[in-house]
């Protein structure tokens, strides 16, 4: 078993969020495709720290920093926000890694920030992702036709979204599925950095 925690953003992590960022194992399920420079990183950088209105985490496995995780869109009024992570490294893809945090950012959303929705998009050729957040109960809201440009080609989104109603229904599976992969899992929440 693989021991994952999600930790804040620090400046020591500038120069590794650029190199995963224009990964082609990374840059393939984003929205943009070119390379990104040191000044539009920098600027995305400095900003993501300090926005209210966001929130990112380094995933660390066994102590080591192997992807990103982040919430978007945090909007109180209407108690709702995006999210998205990805894995740099991959070494840690298949071993559980990405659905023990999808875990900890479902608990953090319902439970810390105590909103009602949590949402994302996945291009549709990123099949394995988003099954996994259909596995933990969300649902298909949108399918945006065309929606990226990738590689010269437009690329269909999914939109998918989860109530804080579906988690409940769905947290005690997911959290056993979890312990039977031998991860350990709080009987309340588990927390985000």
């Amino acid at each position: 078993m693989v021991a994952v925690r999600l930790r804040n953003l620090v400046e020591s992590d500038r120069e590794r969020l650029l190199i995963w960022r224009n990964s082609p194992d990374v840059s393939a399920y984003m929205y943009s495709d070119h390379k990104i420079g040191h000044e539009e990183h920098d600027h995305w950088f400095d900003v993501a720290r300090h926005d209210p209105r966001r929130r990112y985490w380094i995933i660390e496995a066994d102590s080591e920093p192997v992807g990103l995780a982040n919430l978007a869109d945090i909007d109180l009024v209407h108690r709702r926000c995006a999210w998205a992570y990805y894995l740099a490294s991959p070494k840690v893809r298949g071993l559980g890694v990405g659905s023990f945090v999808e875990f900890q950012i479902i608990e953090y959303v319902f439970n810390q920030l105590h909103l009602n929705k949590l949402w994302c998009e996945v291009l549709i050729s990123n099949e394995s992702v988003w099954r996994l957040h259909e596995l933990y109960g969300f649902q298909r809201e949108a399918l945006f036709r065309q929606h990226v440009m990738k590689q010269g080609h437009e690329v269909d989104v999914i939109g998918l979204g989860l109530l804080a109603s579906d988690w409940a229904a769905r947290r005690d599976a997911m959290a056993e599925r979890l312990r039977a992969k031998g991860y350990v899992i709080p009987d309340r929440t588990c927390r985000a950095a």
